[in-house]
């Protein structure tokens, strides 16, 4: 991808106004933003379009972000995809069972916009994501 072209964004969100506030904050950034309101539906669209990274909720309709998270690194095709977890359940042990499943960052609800944007942005840079949530 040319650094021409905006990061895509793929948020799995079964709650509207997180999305559309997620949305809105990394649209004005100038990223390229998709949705997905279930686990299933995200899987198909991270398989159909493979963004550069994916926001996504543990507690998802059909199919938990959980699942998810392995589904993707379990296909080598989609390795390059970075996930950053978000979740309310923010304890240290859902934040290693995210981390030790694949994510590339974790995030509890509530969250700052300016945090999760400012990880965004590390995450899509390559940077290492700290182990404090």
């Amino acid at each position: 991808m040319s650094s021409d072209a905006p990061d895509r964004i793929l948020i799995v969100e079964d709650e509207d106004n997180i999305a559309l506030a997620l949305s809105h904050v990394l649209k004005r950034e100038g990223m390229e933003v998709s949705r997905a309101t279930d686990g299933e539906a995200g899987l198909k669209a991270i398989r159909d379009t493979r963004p550069d990274l994916v926001l996504l909720d543990v507690m998802l309709p059909t199919m938990s972000g959980y699942e998810v998270c392995q589904a993707v690194r379990a296909d080598r095709e989609l390795a390059g995809i970075k996930i950053l977890i978000m979740t309310a359940r923010g304890n240290a042990m859902e934040q290693r069972k995210g981390l030790a499943l694949g994510a590339d960052g974790f995030i509890a609800k509530p969250f700052d916009l300016s945090k999760l944007l400012e990880r965004t942005r590390a995450l899509l840079a390559g940077e290492a994501e700290s182990s404090n949530a």
